[in-house]
């Protein structure tokens, strides 16, 4: 075990997350994305929901300050401007970990898709509240 490391944090996933680069993405996703469908790999988080996931990656998982947006969300069909309250409890675990205002840009649901193909990996939650899925653009220490 390590210490001020969050639970959720395996050893496998931290080394992933060691091997991205600035610049690249990783899909923090809810349980109905099709995260099998793409050529990258797929960690399991669905006992837990976008909040605690949330949590755990930023907590070691820089986001990218040099882009416009480092986090990307799911439009909903027909109410591309709500903001669920999994996206929030993002925002809120972005802005904590980075000490600043994060933007969330909204990518209508099949755009999402194409932007989600050159993905590292994706981690996929338990979420239940639809179109919870985010992109995340990882910068630098």
């Amino acid at each position: 075990m390590l210490k001020n490391v969050d639970p959720l944090l395996t050893g496998s996933l931290l080394s992933l997350l060691d091997r991205m680069g600035h610049g690249d993405v990783l899909g923090l996703v809810d349980r109905n994305f099709p995260a099998y469908r793409y050529a990258a790999p797929v960690i399991d988080f669905r006992g837990v929901d976008t909040a605690a996931a949330a949590a755990a990656l930023l907590s070691v998982y820089p986001l990218d300050g040099f882009v416009e947006a480092a986090v990307h969300r799911m439009e909903i069909d027909g109410s591309p401007e709500e903001i669920t309250p999994a996206t929030a409890a993002l925002q809120e675990a972005a802005d904590a970990a980075e000490g600043r205002d994060v933007r969330i840009a909204s990518v209508e649901r099949f755009a999402f898709y194409e932007l989600a193909k050159p993905a590292f990996a994706f981690v996929q939650t338990g979420e239940t509240v639809p179109y919870s899925c985010y992109l995340l653009r990882k910068g630098v220490v």
